[in-house]
């Protein structure tokens, strides 16, 4: 049993469970009350709770279950000038919550345009890649509780775009299976399961379940509560200072792959059968493997 195991809800008294913390607390974790943001690093290929800043449990499974209950409404960027050092908390000199203009906050933008930045030509990075990453916000909560903890998670590009294969799929691409078939992302249990053949961090994702009626109700109220809306938001001030480069993402180290691009429109088919009725038979031709 992981020690991730040990934060669900199902296991402590019920006068914790999403109990306010005290002040004594705040003060403990640093900052004298610093961000209570939580949220699920991939880092090293392997699951990781960071609260706080500070990593406090790790799930070494291939493979996790959760619902997720909000998602940014658009892919956002971050770029970073420089060189990166291991440990060192650097903050992005511009990024984007739409993925088309920088931020307000940013002090000098690289570019008015996303789209006409120059560190979004292939080659402003190392080797062929671009120097401004992709990157994907999702609020998610744990399948044994949902009730509990909403967990921020971002994804790099290489979990974003692609095709994927043996119905283990990047996000876009897992969720437009499911609104091709008229299935909300929301209303179902998704497998997030690491990559073995990537030589960096890189999640697939498959659909396991549809939810209850009575467990879709509480997806749906987390999905609004502000710890999802914050999750979903990219906001400089509130990153984790853990050693990473924005997250995940190990922006010098990572070779970049052709998902490293906006994705190919898909067009949906014209027949989409209704969710109950057919996502077992979906999750039947996937396989549970």
């Amino acid at each position: 049993m992981s020690n991730m195991t040990l934060f669900k809800g199902a296991n402590l008294p019920s006068r914790l469970k999403n109990q306010e913390l005290d002040e004594t607390t705040k003060a403990l974790m640093g900052g004298g009350g610093g961000s209570n943001y939580k949220r699920i690093s991939i880092k090293g290929n392997v699951f990781r709770m960071i609260s706080g800043g500070k990593e406090i449990a790790t799930n070494e499974d291939r493979a996790m279950n959760v619902v997720v209950v909000a998602s940014a409404p658009a892919n956002s960027r971050t770029y970073y000038e420089g060189q990166y050092k291991e440990g060192e908390a650097i903050r992005p000199a511009c990024w984007s919550n739409d993925g088309q203009t920088p931020d307000k906050g940013v002090a000098e933008p690289q570019c008015s345009s996303c789209a006409q930045c120059p560190q979004n030509v292939k080659g402003s990075g190392q080797g062929d890649s671009r120097a401004c990453r992709f990157s994907r916000r999702l609020a998610v909560v744990l399948e044994g509780d949902l009730e509990g903890d909403v967990y921020g998670l971002t994804l790099p590009a290489t979990s974003i775009f692609g095709k994927g294969e043996d119905g283990k799929l990047p996000l876009q691409a897992y969720a437009t299976f499911l609104g091709q078939h008229n299935c909300p992302v929301t209303a179902v249990v998704t497998e997030m399961r690491f990559d073995i053949k990537s030589p960096t961090p890189k999640l697939t994702f498959k659909a396991v379940r549809p939810l209850t009626d009575d467990e879709d109700e509480i997806a749906q109220r987390q999905g609004q509560t502000a710890e999802a809306k914050a999750a979903i938001t990219l906001t400089v001030a509130q990153q984790d200072k853990v050693g990473e480069k924005d997250e995940e993402f190990e922006t010098v180290k990572k070779p970049q792959a052709e998902a490293e691009s906006e994705p190919v429109k898909v067009t949906k088919k014209q027949a989409q059968p209704e969710c109950e009725a057919d996502l077992a038979k979906i999750l039947e031709d996937w396989g549970n493997d």
